[in-house]
């Protein structure tokens, strides 16, 4: 399949990278999956590993694609104040906002959310840049 050209899907999910933040995230979704805030986690990931089907739907979009936690989104692309779960779509060195974190957190299952993105990616003709 070909990729478009020039723009890069940039998912981000509501958690912090590094070991601690991990081994914190993983007892939330053990202990207290309702106090977990990262619904894009919560439906591309199981206990330990992303999910089969949500990997292979990534490999098969047409766009280039890039995961970060928020401490890495924030400090490579310099951005303050974003919600998260989120994705952008980075072209011409301008992000634009293309899922919102209302958006992601009203998915209920994984295949809601693959009709979430796969719907945005096609209509990325739309999308307004934010900086």
């Amino acid at each position: 399949m070909n990729k478009i050209k020039g723009k890069k899907l940039i998912f981000v999910y509501n958690a912090d990278s590094g070991v601690i933040n991990l081994v914190k995230d993983f007892w939330k979704k053990i202990v207290r999956p309702s106090s977990y805030e990262c619904r894009l986690c919560q439906t591309t990931y199981g206990l330990f590993t992303i999910k089969k089907d949500w990997k292979s739907f990534i490999k098969n979009l047409n766009i280039e694609t890039e995961f970060l936690h928020r401490d890495e989104f924030e400090k490579k692309y310099k951005i303050k104040n974003a919600k998260y779960p989120s994705a952008y779509i980075f072209e011409n060195g301008k992000l634009t906002l293309l899922i919102t974190d209302e958006e992601m957190n009203s998915v209920k299952s994984l295949d809601e959310m693959e009709i979430l993105v796969l719907g945005k990616v096609n209509s990325l003709s739309y999308t307004k840049a934010i900086i």
